[in-house]
């Protein structure tokens, strides 16, 4: 068997070290520099993205469901590949299968295969930047980053928290109780670390790696089983990633297929039958609030770890830097055209305006603030292309048209210049002011570049609103912007008993919307939008269990 955990363990050793001290850290490169990658890197990338198209997926595992697969790419790429298909009990029986050599492989080995599965996924960050793009919708830029090294931090993170959890548990061990005069009791005892059993990871459409990553990892380092189940329009860059790791299971002398692809079409889905089947005993999802409702419901007795959806907010009480202050909030507004779950949605500004280095102004200068600020991010077509993205579901782009009549327009909605965008599906962010008392439009989820200015009396009452729509319909981020400690620490306060993380004044080159591995708690599981944390040792504890032999020594 070849040494994966010999050669990996210092990154290993550092991604656990790294997960206790928070600070920044990663061993995968996030610039597309050929000094990191190799100088042929990025033409090789392209070259083997390009192969992949119009023909079938190259994929040795379980077919008896013939060819599945109908992705369109966002920027108007012809994909034209097809993945082999299977019934979920073909999947779950070959899982099942394979399963049994993975549960008793050591620790290390299972570590170590999952390590190199890593290595060998960012020595093919270029091509995957491409599969992510043409799915997802996301720029170049941000698929090589997001797709790529930040998604693969978030796997490596799951594997250091669950390894360390792992650790805890002792192979074997002498149990000695004093009896006094009569001598110690003793006793031999040995743990093992068990599986609970075959996980189904539920990727999404809009971050089919970054998202998919912590649960595929968590649960194949543990033990288990996993099979992948990918969004019918954001196949590719899990397929790839099953590829890459079914080769390396099959070097280390293991079933391939303990990780399997589960591929369907929206018009005849598999993912409900994987989700109910008794053989699961463990999911992880990504996706809408509606379906992740089914999933907690229909999965019980399984251990089900979901991130939906939420309302995610921006309190506005004053600033000491405007300009900076609407420059962060239309990046953030913008990037990826809002198809982010930590994107905010709602901005609470009070009726009567706020304080600022250029004098006080008014809560409609406030609002113009902002659509400037966006006006000026995505002034130049190719920048604004590079920012934006594509719109990855036709569907978002019906919101954004449908969602105009909502409030004033502040800021409306177009496309990219033709000549740029080309073929691509875009959207620039709609910015519509309401008032406090229009709840039933600004606490709705908006998916995509839609987003409410809303008047309220007193940033108090601001503060309050943001932190009870957390608490009622969930939310991923949140913001503040104040030059007064009280109205900070009040906020602070009240967003964490909403179980929401809060940025602080941003103005520079750091947004609400970004959560990096290593450091930040993506998703608290504290409030509606997700019942689990990535990552923290709760991620990964529950899907193994200890087995204990004794005897009397």
């Amino acid at each position: 068997m070849p040494a994966f955990f010999d050669t990996h363990r210092e990154t290993l050793e550092k991604a656990v070290e790294a997960a206790k001290t928070r600070g920044f850290w990663t061993p995968y490169p996030e610039v597309p520099s050929k000094s990191v990658y190799g100088e042929t890197a990025k033409e090789d990338g392209e070259a083997a993205f390009q192969a992949l198209l119009g023909k079938p997926f190259d994929l040795d595992q379980p077919n008896d469901a013939g060819l599945a697969g109908k992705e369109d790419s966002p920027f108007g790429l012809a994909l034209g590949i097809t993945y082999p298909a299977a019934t979920p009990d073909t999947l779950i029986a070959a899982a099942k299968s394979a399963g049994k050599g993975w549960a008793a492989a050591s620790v290390e080995d299972r570590v170590g295969v999952a390590l190199e599965i890593l290595s060998r996924i960012n020595a093919q960050t270029f091509l995957m930047a491409h599969a992510v793009m043409h799915t997802s919708g996301q720029s170049f830029m941000m698929a090589f980053q997001a797709g790529g090294p930040h998604a693969q931090d978030r796997g490596l993170e799951a594997v250091a928290y669950a390894y360390h959890e792992m650790s805890l548990v002792p192979g074997a061990v002498r149990w000695e109780k004093p009896q006094g005069k009569h001598g110690p009791l003793v006793m031999d005892k040995t743990f093992k670390v068990i599986p609970r059993g075959i996980a189904l990871v539920i990727g999404c459409s809009t971050f089919p790696t970054w998202n998919t990553y912590p649960g595929l990892f968590a649960s194949l380092v543990t033990g288990n089983p996993v099979i992948v189940k990918p969004h019918p329009k954001a196949i590719l860059p899990l397929a790839l990633t099953v590829r890459i790791g079914r080769e390396v299971l099959a070097e280390a002398g293991f079933d391939p297929n303990v990780l399997l692809l589960a591929v369907d079409e929206a018009d005849a889905p598999i993912t409900q039958e994987l989700v109910t089947h008794p053989d699961i005993a463990i999911v992880d999802f990504t996706g809408s609030p509606a379906f992740g409702s089914w999933v907690r419901a229909h999965g019980a007795g399984k251990q089900v770890f979901t991130e939906e959806a939420g309302v995610n907010s921006i309190v506005v009480d004053s600033t000491d830097n405007f300009r900076g202050m609407c420059a962060n909030i239309a990046f953030s507004l913008s990037l990826y055209s809002g198809q982010m779950c930590t994107a905010p949605q709602n901005i609470y500004v009070t009726r009567d305006g706020i304080e600022t280095d250029e004098g006080r102004k008014t809560f409609d200068e406030v609002a113009d603030g902002i659509a400037a600020a966006v006006d000026k991010l995505l002034g130049e077509p190719n920048r604004a292309l590079g920012i934006l993205g594509a719109i990855q579901n036709p569907a978002t782009a019906e919101r954004v048209a449908d969602s105009r009549g909502l409030g004033r327009i502040v800021r409306d909605s177009g496309p990219v210049d033709a000549e740029v965008a080309g073929g691509a599906r875009t959207a620039t962010p709609l910015i519509l002011a309401l008032n406090a008392q229009d709840e039933d439009v600004y606490l709705a989820e908006r998916f995509g570049p839609i987003s409410f200015v809303i008047a309220t009396a007193k940033t108090a009452a601001a503060i309050a609103r943001a932190a009870g729509s957390a608490k009622s319909r969930g939310a991923i981020t949140a913001a503040i912007y104040s030059t007064d400690e009280a109205v900070i620490d009040a906020a602070s306060e009240a967003f964490a008993d909403a179980g929401v993380p809060l940025s602080v004044n941003l103005t520079g080159g750091i947004y609400v919307n970004q959560s990096a591995a290593f450091s930040d708690y993506h998703v608290t599981g504290a409030n509606p939008a997700g019942n689990a944390c990535l990552t923290d040792a709760a991620f990964v504890a529950n899907r193994f269990r200890v087995a204990t032999v004794r005897r009397q020594a």
